[in-house]
Order: C-alpha cells, then sequence, then structure tokens
C-alpha cells in the first residue's frame, strides 16, 4: 500500500498559500488537506468553498477535504464543484452516515470518515466498505499545534486489523501531532496517509516535506 503525505494547509501562511503547495507537490506531497471548521462541531472557524476553488490547480495534488462541520451532506456539491477530489467526513456529525457517504460518492468523490479521539473505531464497522479512506483523529479537532494522543497508536492497529480481515485496502489516515520523530511508528501502526501541518510549514517546506518524504518511501 502506498504511503501518502498530505500537508495540513491550516498551518499554511496564506498570503504566499499558491507557491506553498507548488512546493509541497514539487518534493513529492500526494495530497493537500483542507481542514474546513465551521464554529458548530469545533469551536474554530476556518476556511471553505471559495478557497478551496481558488487553489484547485495551483498544483498535481490531491484535494484531501476534511468538514469539520455539522451535517456535512448539506455542501457534498458545493464542495465537489470547487474542487475536492475525497471529502471527509465525521462520523459523529452526520444524522445519517450512510447517505453522507452515498452522496459523495454520487457526486464522483471518494469519500473519507474520520473519528475523533473518544469515538471508538468499532463505530466504522458497518462502513469498512463503504469509504476509500479512514481517518483517526490522533488530536481533538478544531485547531492546530496539538501534541499526538500516543492511544491513536492502538486505534490505528485495530482499523487496519479490521480492514485486513475483510481484505479491504482503504487508506488509513492519521491527523494531529504528526511530525519527523513520530511519523514511522505512526505507519507502522497501519496508517498509511499521513497529515502533517506545523512540521511541514513551519521553516522550510521543501527540507520539511523531503524529510517526511524519506521515512514514507522506507516504511512502503
Amino acid at each position: 500500500m502506498k504511503n501518502i503525505l498530505a500537508p495540513s494547509i491550516l498551518s499554511a501562511d496564506f498570503k504566499v498559500l499558491g507557491e506553498q503547495v507548488k512546493t509541497c507537490a514539487e518534493n513529492g506531497a500526494e495530497y493537500l488537506h483542507f481542514d474546513v471548521m465551521d464554529g458548530m462541531f469545533v469551536s474554530n472557524i476556518s476556511f471553505g468553498i471559495p478557497v478551496l476553488a481558488s487553489i484547485k490547480g495551483a498544483a498535481d495534488i490531491v484535494m484531501d477535504v476534511h468538514l469539520m462541520i455539522e451535517e456535512p451532506i448539506r455542501y457534498v456539491e458545493a464542495f465537489h464543484k470547487a474542487g475536492a477530489d475525497i471529502l471527509n467526513v465525521h462520523y459523529e456529525a452526520c444524522e445519517d452516515v450512510q447517505a453522507t457517504l452515498d452522496a459523495i460518492h454520487k457526486c464522483g468523490m471518494k469519500a473519507g470518515l474520520t473519528i475523533k479521539p473518544a469515538t471508538p473505531v468499532e463505530v466504522l464497522k458497518p462502513y469498512l466498505d463503504q469509504a476509500e479512506l479512514f481517518l483517526i483523529m490522533s488530536v481533538e479537532p478544531g485547531k492546530g499545534g496539538q501534541s499526538f494522543i500516543p492511544e491513536s497508536l492502538d486505534k490505528i492497529r485495530e482499523l487496519r486489523g479490521l480492514l485486513n480481515e475483510k481484505g479491504l485496502t482503504a487508506d488509513v489516515e492519521v491527523d494531529g501531532g504528526i511530525h519527523l520523530g513520530n511519523a514511522k511508528e505512526v505507519l507502522e501502526s497501519g496508517a498509511n496517509v499521513l497529515v502533517a501541518g506545523s512540521a511541514v510549514f513551519k521553516d522550510n517546506i521543501a527540507e520539511n516535506v523531503k524529510g517526511f518524504m524519506e521515512i514514507l518511501n522506507e516504511n512502503e
């Protein structure tokens, strides 16, 4: 299974966002993680559809859109039109999880299903063959710069084990507190998509991405 870096633009410099996205892609990042917050499901507000539409095409990179919003089914079509390739929704935010995943697929996007740190992996069991990606939050969603929750490693192992039992090859993505010092351990636990914000966008972006790519490539 291919290992993938998904830089989170929550930590980017929006004055030069297009340039930074291009730098990430040129140095090996294949996904761009786009965190949308509504001030209701999480306490913060970030950015949304106009920003996604404006950077789509800035680089050859997959737009991995993470909706931290209530009832995301309301905006599935709009995010598709704005350029989302993967639409990632929270289990906890959907009144009807299956209907939301179906709506994402109907628009031709890949579907992702996310759980917060306090939500057990077992809630994902009915949907293991209904999504192309599952995201384990390794911090509380809503803000960047938090420390990785160690117990997340057990959840990653459990999820990958459940997928393997069913012969499924969905991506396991991890978001929160990922840096060069713990990336290998997260991969060894069963993840293959790493979201990193400040660890990518602080200081030298090109060198940071290259550092992650070295670890990702060595652990495939």
